[in-house]
Formats: structure tokens, C-alpha cells, sequence
């Protein structure tokens, strides 16, 4: 099964990317996971010292054994870099906040934010320059459509978007951690295709401002907006559910200590995705 995150569809995070040691048996996890396969591992894990383990398929070409474990990607490393990441990406909000940066200036951030992250989730290693940068941009974008929303809209939506996304995050990994939420295959692949119609929806709806004006479709306003809103949400929601697995998949395999820029970039990908939806969200119930 493939990553879902195109944060880390490139890596070995992907459960059939064609990677050398990549495809291999059962992962662990017992049945919540069924039968998919370790994505560290090819006829046993990389990582693993013994004698007839593949190439290391993170390390130069012609190197048997794995890195020492002290290479190996923590808990602590992805909290460290997570942390970090979430930090900048702030300190952008807060710089496009105190400075009243305009809308215009906030979407040349954003599509600059896009385009980092797509080079990033394409390169073959993670890159924490690019990942700063990402997180710089979105930031800035961030705290200058907060501004706005905050200024003309909803007084006191970003604080509300803050407080919602932080519980969005506590709940979900709690949901994680108990199993309650599980994450299969068919988790993925219905994740998938509602994320994918969400995503369509969306960019008709804007082609419908564009060219018909008003609201489009009415995704922006209304109880249609708030229905597509809460949406938005779970989606994001359903999705950290995802970056959670592909943590922990990482480090029960071994996987490097840079991977964990991966994960705090994926994390913080789907972190901002969940604040938009709750911001817009907020701004619809309060501005009605």
C-alpha cells in the first residue's frame, strides 16, 4: 500500500515503491494491520545487523550493514524537529500578523509554500532547509489570512482555530493510541477518495468565483459551507491518523534519524491544513 502522504510517498515510508528492501512481510502490529508489509524490510529488516540482510537501502551503494542504532530515527527526533518546524512556521504567522501583511503578499507565500513542499515531497532525501522554508512561507501566509478573518470577519477566529486544531490533534491521537481509529488499508484507499473529492469540489468551486463570481457553490458560507467545513476537518483529522502510523512505522523499522524531518513536515503539513478548515469554518458560524 502507498503512503498516502506525498510527504513521505518517496521515501521508505512507501509500502511499494519499488526501493530495494522495501517490500517484504508482515508489518508489525498485530491485526490491526493485517497483512501489510514492512516498509523497512525485504526478506527481513535493513536495519537489523544480521549476516544475509539486504543493502541498507538508505545508505551508499555497496554498504551491508545498517547504521548504528544511535542513527536511528526517536521519538524525541521527530518531537525535536516537529517542534521546530511548528515553531518557524509561527514566527512567520507572527511576522505577517504584526506587520498587517496584505492578501496579495499572502497568496505569492502560499503558492512559494506550495512549491517547496512539492519539491521536497519529491526529492529522494529530506531536505531541512526546504522544510524551514516551507514552514517560513506558510507561515506568513497563515497569520496574514488570520489578519483578515480576525479584522473583518470573526473577531477572535484565529484564537478559536488555534484552540480547535490543538483539539482536533489531542483527540485524534488519543483515538490513535487506543485503536479506536485504526489505520488498514481500506482506511487508507476510502481516506483517498474522499480527500481527492474534496479536493476537486474545491477547485470547482473556485473556478465558479472566478469566472461566475459571488460565493461559487456555496462552500464558503451557509449551512453548505459549514457542512464542507466540518469536512475539511475530518478529512484533516483522518489524515494526522495517517502521519501517526507512518511515525511509528519508522521508528519500530529502524528508519534514519533524517526521516524524522519527513515526519515533522508531514505533520505540520496536515496541521495547517485542519487550522484553514477550522479558521473558515469559525469565520462562516460567526459571520452569519
Amino acid at each position: 500500500m502507498r503512503s498516502s502522504n506525498p510527504v513521505f510517498s518517496r521515501r521508505g515510508f512507501s509500502r511499494d515503491n519499488g526501493h530495494p528492501g522495501f517490500n517484504a512481510g508482515p508489518q508489525a502490529g498485530g491485526p490491526a494491520f493485517g497483512n501489510q508489509s514492512n516498509p523497512y524490510a525485504n526478506q527481513g529488516n535493513p536495519y537489523t545487523q544480521a549476516p544475509q540482510a539486504p543493502t541498507n537501502p538508505y545508505a551508499p551503494q555497496g554498504t551491508p550493514q545498517a547504521p548504528p542504532a544511535a542513527g536511528r530515527m526517536t521519538m524525541d527526533d521527530v518531537v525535536t524537529r516537529t517542534g521546530l518546524t511548528l515553531g518557524v512556521l509561527i514566527a512567520g504567522a507572527t511576522v505577517a500578523w504584526v506587520t498587517d501583511m496584505g492578501l496579495g503578499l499572502a497568496i505569492g507565500a502560499a503558492l512559494i509554500a506550495m512549491v517547496l513542499g512539492f519539491v521536497q515531497a519529491f526529492k529522494q532525501k529530506p531536505s531541512p532547509p526546504l522544510i524551514i522554508g516551507y514552514a517560513i512561507f506558510e507561515g506568513l501566509f497563515l497569520g496574514a489570512i488570520s489578519n483578515y478573518v480576525n479584522t473583518f470577519i470573526a473577531s477572535g477566529a484565529a484564537m478559536q482555530a488555534v484552540l480547535g486544531t490543538m483539539a482536533v490533534f489531542g483527540t485524534m491521537l488519543f483515538l490513535y493510541k487506543t485503536r479506536i481509529v485504526r489505520v488498514t488499508a481500506r482506511f487508507t484507499r476510502v481516506l483517498m477518495i474522499a480527500a481527492m473529492s474534496f479536493m476537486v469540489l474545491t477547485a470547482v468551486n473556485l473556478l465558479f468565483m472566478v469566472f461566475a463570481g459571488g460565493d461559487g457553490l456555496g462552500f464558503r458560507s451557509g449551512p453548505l459551507g459549514i457542512v464542507f467545513g466540518v469536512v475539511g476537518v475530518l478529512l484533516g483529522a483522518f489524515f494526522l491518523a495517517l502521519d501517526f502510523k507512518q511515525v511509528e512505522d519508522g521508528i519500530a523499522y529502524g528508519a534514519p534519524r533524517e526521516e524524522s524531518w519527513l515526519a515533522a513536515f508531514g505533520l505540520t503539513m496536515t496541521l495547517a491544513w485542519i487550522y484553514l478548515e477550522m479558521l473558515r469554518l469559525v469565520a462562516i458560524l460567526q459571520g452569519d
